[in-house]
């Protein structure tokens, strides 16, 4: 990895304060994904995959109805490249020529599905899009099966009933297998959303430790946790504006981190802890990978790396939201795996 993100230290020693969280203390790396040009060899989202040439891209077989107004995934990034070129130079031209030349070749596309008279619907079966490629030398936390050291996620930017999110994939390779890569994967006609079309971004790993969102904690410790007493007895330095909801504080400071990171706790909020369970072995599952739609937000800017303090907006480019993914209202797709074997079907949720 070329670059580094570092995580400020917690405001408040939380375990400390309250000994009763110690032992819910969980791992989780936070993979601060910035804009890049990642190969088929690193960790990535929205980076190319390290595919065999052999093996059969993965498709969607669901329903794909469409509106006649969504965008190819090529589109989507000329139009964030020349909005991003625009910002830098509000005064150059609409399209240069090399992006009108892409503008071109795909609206003659579009106009030859019109005069073939085909529907305003997506191919089917819809080739899935790549989303994250993590090496396990960079994502230690990650528990691979047998020789496994690679762990690849795509989705389909389609949205799925019945909850309105894409379906995604996830496969479990050797990187050392794969001799042959697949040089031009597939790409969809369309994408639902151009929400659901990541930018390739390299990563900067690092690992931190988590405490249970206060909606996962039982009612003795919620009960303790809301002890305004308690955190002034601890003289922590504590605004006393968080006095009637002390728990706020707690779940935006202190808590699990947001943004795209692996392990660690589910981030709730959008939903009340929802247990999911393998449906294989009935196992309660765990969190495997946090998609996120920002990195902070207003309430939770406090968890902005060092290094991104600094650059407000820097090529008309949101710093918060550097892969350009926005699940549901921007929220949180979280992707969960069997703790007893990762080869078990996995599950996702939005949050």
């Amino acid at each position: 990895m070329s670059f580094v993100r570092t995580t400020p230290p917690r405001p408040v020693d939380v375990a400390a304060v309250f000994p009763e969280l110690a032992p819910l203390a969980r791992a989780a790396i936070r993979l601060h994904p910035r804009a890049g040009s990642p190969s088929v060899f690193e960790s990535s989202v929205g980076g190319p995959l390290l595919w065999p040439a052999d093996e059969p891209w993965p498709h969607c077989d669901g329903s794909h109805p469409g509106s006649g107004m969504s965008r190819s995934p090529v589109e989507v990034r000329l139009e964030r490249r020349r909005r991003a070129r625009l910002h830098r130079d509000p005064h150059g031209p609409q399209y240069t020529p090399e992006e009108e030349a892409i503008k071109e070749r795909n609206d003659a596309v579009s106009m030859e599905r019109l005069d073939t008279g085909l529907p305003w619907s997506a191919e089917s079966p819809v080739p899935m899009l790549p989303v994250a490629q993590l090496y396990l030398r960079d994502i230690p936390l990650l528990r691979p099966p047998g020789q496994a050291d690679l762990l690849q996620v795509l989705w389909c930017p389609y949205d799925h009933e019945p909850d309105y999110k894409p379906s995604t994939a996830l496969f479990w390779r050797s990187a050392a297998a794969v001799v042959d890569i697949l040089a031009t994967p597939p790409e969809p006609y369309e994408a639902d959303y151009d929400g659901y079309v990541p930018e390739p971004c390299s990563l900067a790993p690092e690992q931190i430790t988590e405490y249970p969102n206060s909606l996962d904690l039982s009612a003795e410790v919620r009960q303790v946790l809301g002890d305004w007493s308690r955190w002034q007895a601890a003289d922590v330095g504590v605004d006393s504006s968080y006095a009637a909801y002390p728990a706020e504080f707690y779940d935006c400071e202190l808590a699990d981190a947001p943004g795209w990171k692996v392990g660690g706790w589910p981030p709730w909020g959008r939903t009340d802890p929802y247990r999911r369970f393998c449906a294989v072995c009935d196992a309660q599952m765990v969190p495997l990978l946090t998609i996120a739609s920002f990195e902070w937000d207003g309430g939770t800017c406090g968890w902005a790396p060092y290094e991104d303090q600094a650059p407000a907006f820097a090529a008309g480019q949101n710093p918060a939201q550097p892969t350009a993914v926005e699940v549901g209202s921007a929220d949180n797709l979280q992707l969960y795996v069997c703790p007893a074997s990762p080869e078990h079907p996995h599950t996702d949720l939005i949050q």
